[in-house]
């Protein structure tokens, strides 16, 4: 690890300041690195950098950029085992996922980045016009702590390939393996100033950024909250925004669901990586005459998603990231339960055996009315709601029924009636009776999830501009 470093110009640079910030294992609550909190001025030396690097790299050859990106996927893949330890320590998700999900995903991201430039359509002919797509300029990528590097590669990568240059501001909670990533970079010889990094808190150092007079488009992942923020410092210089924020996905199980199949892949869609994901499929809806039945299933599965030790082959749950994120959890919990709602299993105490890490129960609700600040609010952690319906029309009343619109999924017996619903439903992704996950598909949401679209050519095209050439 580089140390107390920022990454500025191609270097390693001491921070003007002398905060710095404890990374903690999530699992036993020991400090294991810490990293500097980056200043106003350690920005402003960044996006100069990146400003001044941008007309050489963006006149570079695509095909020149390909082959550096492609090449830091390469890095990263020689550091996968590396990556996923690190990973799981920061974060608390199992290293059985850590390794393909988190690490995996990154590299993949990479490598699709640099496939890409072949396969774009960089220039289209409109009668007289010819249509050129160039890159924005400096991009500031802030970044979150849930998947911390796949989240950083899918702004980094794509950026980097369109000819852009970068200044990345990675989660303070979990910013080890961005430091990684920057060795490797460092390692393959990307021009001085291409891509920056500076660790920080995003009160200091994300707002720098996004405010910054030479930063051209700011693209975050992270809360709603934190995302209306972002857009309210860039729009005092119109920069280009693009918004990945929070989700409170639906699953709907039709009449007509595998309900044996249904329930138990619901669950894990909800507290995979210890439903620290924003397209968490949080809540469930049944119909009411099948309510008792999912219940019943629901409990079963449940016992599957026991929280242990993420370094355990046979946890699928590990602990949430840090013990902010822990209270936040456990006052949902409680809310859900003053509010009336069926307790299932869990509960806001620790679990048992577990009162050291960041452990929260695997917790399941039932009888959830929609209304219920469980049903409406991002909660970020293993908790389900099973919300009841009487009509189809009515369930995708209740899946359009929140602020978000991120993700959701359907099950039926009737793939075209499926289909029907998902055309229906608000939302930017929807999975059919558990389709795979498609990394090139694009992902983004509608409402308060946010505007623009990451992952495959759709990626690309956020860091592109449009120019009209009249001839």
């Amino acid at each position: 690890m580089a140390g107390k470093s920022l990454y500025i110009n191609g270097a390693w640079t001491e921070s003007t300041g002398t905060e710095s910030i404890d990374v903690i294992n999530s699992a036993t609550e020991v400090v294991i690195d810490s990293v500097p909190g980056g200043t106003v001025e350690d920005v402003d030396k960044a996006a100069n950098a990146a400003a001044a690097a941008f007309p050489e790299w963006s006149a570079r050859p695509r095909e020149e950029r390909a082959e550096l990106i492609a090449a830091i996927g390469a890095g990263l893949a020689e550091r996968q085992e590396e990556l996923a330890n690190l990973i799981t320590q920061e974060l608390g998700m199992p290293l059985s996922m850590t390794g393909p999900i988190q690490v995996g995903l990154a590299i993949g991201a990479f490598n699709g980045a640099a496939k890409a430039v072949s396969t774009f359509e960089w220039e289209s002919e409109l009668r007289n016009s010819l249509i050129v797509r160039e890159p924005i300029g400096v991009i500031a990528a802030i970044t979150p702590w849930n998947y911390p590097l796949f989240q950083i590669a899918l702004k980094v990568a794509p950026a980097l390939v369109a000819g852009c240059t970068v200044v990345l501001k990675p989660s303070e909670v979990v910013p080890l393996n961005a430091y990684v990533l920057a060795e490797v970079i460092d390692k393959v010889g990307l021009p001085a100033g291409v891509f920056n990094l500076v660790s920080g808190v995003g009160p200091v150092v994300g707002e720098a950024i996004a405010s910054h007079p030479k930063v051209d488009m700011v693209s975050f992942t992270g809360s709603t909250r934190a995302g209306k923020r972002v857009m309210e410092l860039a729009s005092a210089s119109l920069k280009r925004v693009s918004l990945e924020l929070g989700g409170k996905s639906a699953n709907i199980l039709l009449d007509d669901a595998d309900f044996a199949s249904a329930v138990p892949a619901g669950l894990f869609g909800c507290f995979m990586n210890s439903g620290q994901t924003c397209s968490a499929l949080t809540r469930m809806l049944v119909p009411r005459d099948r309510l008792a039945e999912v219940e019943e299933l629901a409990l079963a599965a449940a016992g599957g998603f026991t929280p242990g030790d993420p370094f355990d082959a046979s946890r699928q749950l590990g602990p949430l990231v840090s013990e902010v994120q822990r209270e936040r959890v456990r006052t949902y919990i409680n809310k859900g339960i003053e509010e009336g709602a069926k307790l299932l299993c869990g509960g806001p105490d620790a679990p048992e055996g577990l009162d050291k890490g960041y452990y929260v129960q695997q917790t399941i609700f039932s009888d959830v009315r929609p209304d219920m600040t469980i049903a409406q609010e991002e909660i970020f952690g293993p908790v389900l709601s099973i919300i009841p319906y009487d009509s189809e029309a009515e369930a995708i009343e209740i899946a359009n029924g929140t602020p978000y619109g991120l993700a959701g999924a359907v099950w039926s017996g009737d793939t075209e009636r499926a289909e029907n619903v998902a055309r229906q439903l608000r939302t930017g992704q929807v999975d059919i009776n558990g389709a795979a996950f498609n990394p090139e598909a694009p992902f983004g949401g509608y409402k308060q999830s946010g505007m623009g679209r990451e992952r495959g050519l759709y990626g690309l095209e956020e860091f592109l501009e449009v120019k009209a050439v009249q001839r």
